[in-house]
């Protein structure tokens, strides 16, 4: 090998250990001996440049070309696209997108401000799954599965996420996309990228806006007294900047600079409910039901502290749940002067009401930026590393939380303070969330056996709510600000790998972390009185109330032969931790109510949950590359498993419900499953795709007062989690080739099929939603620089819902809120048909 050539392996070689260079250095420059041969998929799992088939790692890898032939636009394709992942956007009576949690191998977490798995864009921490699909046009997305608490750091608890951008070239390229789709559907898409100083400094920016109306009409019949914003429910608007500048001024130093901006303006969500109490005023059904069994059975068990035995005989819903009835779906999304006039208020509220919504419907914006700094230390094997990172997010929902909406419903009390006269449930919910992480790396790689990398981190995180709204008239209601929460984590981790002989690979990883949490009083202040909260006295705005420390030591062993040039077994162990949390939403409640929710397990500190995993693999290919496959088999042990506590009463004063909710450690679970990928190119022309999942989930203890008020169960034992499908399932096949007689020129023809399990509402396992099947079509043609496409979603026009939960049948008298009578279900978008075309230059 010439010495220019072993400059190149040295330097690609230390690369491929950083997960920063990866983004940033062309894939053609990756000249490494052990580098991916042409046409395989390379992965930066562990911080560094490897074929997708030689890392010890489950990972599934969604490249460009996927994303572009398989219509992958949101988090929820993606999750479609991907066995073992799953999408749950449905909580507190809403299913928005106001917050999407990620769900990997049935890990499913217990609220909807915490997750078991965090999202990142070429390595940096984002706050929000929302950031994902703001890189429109990324090199490929990795989807992570297992801990990876030494490489990614916290809230890797189940998973990873990492979206990886595409790298400028010093060359000049750019696309102009349209797309236009029935029911509105539309999408402008654009990009430019080239050298600002040659291959020194170069620079990429895209703009991408994406529209489409929603596939239910909404049944509401009121719309006398304002104006009804839209007749359809599922509405969804959104649009992004981002831009990405990398300089490489001396030899060996890479600095990359990324930001980007995005915009939700959603419209009321497509969801409906489903009660199992009938509700009529006059004759008239205003909701029906639709209950097909009843629970009955006395139980005895214990919650929280103290024993109890409840007696269940009330009509429920069970097994798969039902369609929609003739009066949903149903939301009284009208626009009154009343409403008008409240959100425009801003008292007890953490947004100006300009930056808020101004009706029913999702308004976010969401801010992201890193730099990312390289240096190789040339003729040393060492590569210096940092990540800077922050994200700023903040968003406001206003729902009908009731979910039904007729004007044949009064509300005389609102009538006559000048509101509606008729019954609704106007409510708000806005969340700020901010965070500040850096990181520092060194890595030492000089192409022997040997491979380490140390480093350390930190992340800040802050995170604010508000709340309010009400059945009546808004004039004297405001908004309640909960107290700030804070989070502070520390780590320093390593990585060690050592090669033994030719084929056997030992990797040793860890981080130990310390999380600090703090918890601080409200803008009005709290007077505690009960020492099990805290120290009794007054706490006035931003005084801490409580602050805890946890230090966790999260190791990885993995074990690596390759039994032949082609074909590799792993064999890991590892741990995992989420940090805990605290309660601090029902300190302002009456004083039998806080009680009440302490006797109920609600504390206000949450320890970290935790989780062992042990997982073996099988990667390789065969028929000389065409047949390429990926087997693993895991099990994981998660323990002091945080679950959600939630107890409905009526507040004394008012009349009206009290839901009060809080976290505990309330669970144990162990967790199974088999995971496959494969791909079979059957020549020139065909292409056929697989993988399959089965993620099973055996409960081994559980507490929950809501289920076991529903349920009367109190023994979950072999019961799975809610919210994920067991069995999941995709494949693909694709036909595709040159123009014959026509120059620079291809075509494709491609369908997808995807299957999803039901998934239950609740850890009783009483109902879930249907099986899910769907199958994509897409077909196009490529002549020269213009891409013309076809395609059909949802081509059988499957109607299976997106999510489900627990809620309640609201009445004006509040007779069906002491427990859960009635689900919120997700509804899923009908068939759409479209053209795309776009344009390269």
């Amino acid at each position: 090998m010439t010495k220019t050539g072993k400059k190149l392996v040295i330097r690609a070689t230390m690369c491929s250990a950083m997960a920063i260079m990866c983004a940033v250095t062309p894939l053609h420059a990756q000249v490494a001996a052990d580098a991916p041969e042409p046409g395989e998929i390379v992965v930066t799992a562990r911080k560094r440049s490897e074929d997708v088939l030689k890392t010890p790692v489950a990972v599934s890898v969604v490249t460009s070309e996927d994303i572009a032939k398989k219509g992958i636009t949101s988090v929820a394709d993606l999750a479609a696209n991907t066995p073992g992942m799953n999408i749950n956007n449905n909580s507190s009576g809403r299913a928005d997108r106001s917050f999407q949690q990620i769900i990997i191998r049935g890990f499913t977490p217990s609220t909807s401000l915490s997750t078991t798995v965090s999202t990142f864009i070429d390595g940096a921490p984002v706050s929000s799954p929302t950031a994902l699909t703001s890189i429109t046009d990324p090199a490929r997305i990795e989807v992570l599965k297992g801990p990876q608490s030494a490489y990614f750091g916290r809230n890797t608890f189940a998973g990873a996420v990492n979206v990886v951008n595409k790298e400028p070239t010093g060359e000049w390229h750019g696309s102009l996309l349209a797309m236009g789709g029935t029911r509105n559907n539309y999408r402008l898409h654009a990009d430019l990228e080239g050298p600002i100083f040659g291959e020194a400094l170069t620079f990429r920016v895209a703009g991408d806006k994406f529209s489409k109306s929603g596939s239910y009409i909404n049944k509401y019949d009121g719309g006398s007294l304002g104006t009804v914003r839209t007749r359809t429910l599922g509405d969804q608007s959104s649009k992004s900047v981002n831009g990405l500048l990398v300089a490489k001024p001396i030899d060996g130093l890479t600095i990359k600079a990324f930001g980007l901006y995005s915009e939700d303006n959603d419209g009321p969500a497509a969801q409906g409910l489903i009660s199992a109490v009938g509700y009529s005023v006059g004759g008239r059904t205003i909701t029906a039901n639709q209950s097909n069994c009843t629970l009955n059975a006395v139980q005895s068990g214990t919650i929280g502290s103290a024993g109890a035995s409840i007696r269940v005989n009330r009509p429920s819903i069970c097994g798969v749940a039902p369609k929609l009835s003739a009066q949903a779906p149903s939301q009284n999304n009208e626009l009154t002067p009343n409403i008008k006039n409240w959100l425009a208020k801003s008292t007890g509220r953490i947004l100006d009401p300009k930056d808020g919504t101004q009706d029913f419907g999702l308004f976010r914006r969401y801010y992201h930026a890193h730099l990312a700094i390289d240096y190789d230390i040339a003729d040393t094997g060492l590569t210096v590393s940092s990540i800077t990172s922050m994200n700023r997010e903040a968003y406001s929902t206003f729902v009908d939380l009731d979910n039904f909406g007729s004007n044949a419903v009064p509300n005389t009390a609102a009538a006559a303070a000048g509101g509606a006269p008729y019954w609704t449930y106007p409510y708000l919910v806005e969340r700020k969330n901010s965070d500040f992480s850096q990181e520092g790396r060194l890595t030492f790689d000089n192409g022997g056996p040997l491979r380490a990398t140390i480093g350390a981190s930190y992340l800040n995180n802050w995170v604010t709510a508000d709340l309010g709204g009400g059945t009546g008239d808004l004039t004297n209601v405001v908004a309640s600000t909960s107290g700030e929460t804070r989070s502070r984590t520390k780590g320093a981790f390593f990585a060690l790998s050592y090669k033994f002989f030719d084929a056997l690979t030992i990797n040793a990883e860890g981080r130990y972390q310390i999380d600090k949490l703090y918890a601080y009083a409200q803008p009005t202040g709290v007077t505690i009185t009960n020492a099990a909260i805290a120290t009794p006295g007054f706490y006035a705005y931003g005084d801490t109330l409580i602050s805890a420390t946890y230090k966790n030591f999260l190791p990885r062993i993995i074990g690596q032969y390759d039994i032949d040039r082609n074909t590799m077994v792993y064999a890991s162990w590892s741990k995992g931790v989420n940090p805990g949390a605290f309660n601090t939403g029902f300190l302002t409640s009456p004083p039998a109510t806080v009680a009440a929710a302490i006797a109920a397990g609600i504390g206000i500190a949450v320890r970290p949950e935790k989780v062992t995993n042990y997982e073996i693999g099988l990667k390789g290919k065969l028929l000389d590359g065409r047949i390429r496959y990926a087997l693993d088999g895991y099990f994981a042990q998660w323990r002091d498993q945080i679950n959600t506590i939630a107890l409905a009463s009526l507040d004394p004063n008012t009349g009206t419900p009290q839901l009060v909710q809080g976290t505990a450690n309330t669970g144990n679970v162990d967790m199974k499953g088999i995971e496959f990928e494969g791909s079979f190119a059957v020549n020139d022309l065909i292409t056929i795709n697989g993988a399959g999942a089965l993620n099973d989930s055996k409960i081994k203890d559980y507490v929950s007062p809501t289920v076991s008020q529903l349920s009367g169960l109190f023994d979950y034992s072999g019961k799975q989690m809610p919210n994920t499908s067991k069995w999941s399932a995709s494949a693909g096949i694709q036909f595709g080739g040159a123009i014959r007689g026509q120059d620079a020129s291809t075509w494709f023809a491609r369908a997808d099929y995807v299957y999803k399990s039901g998934v239950y509402s609740n850890a009783a396992n009483i109902v879930r939603t249907p099986k899910f099947y769907n199958v994509n079509a897409r077909a196009g043609v490529t002549i020269d620089k213009l891409s013309i496409e076809a395609f059909v979603t949802n081509v059988f026009n499957n109607d299976a819902y997106t999510s489900i939960a627990d809620n309640y049948q609201f009445t004006p008298n509040f007779a069906f809120t002491s427990t859960h009578s009635a689900l919120i279900v997700g509804l899923r978008e009908k068939r759409t048909a479209g053209v795309q075309a776009k344009l390269s230059f």
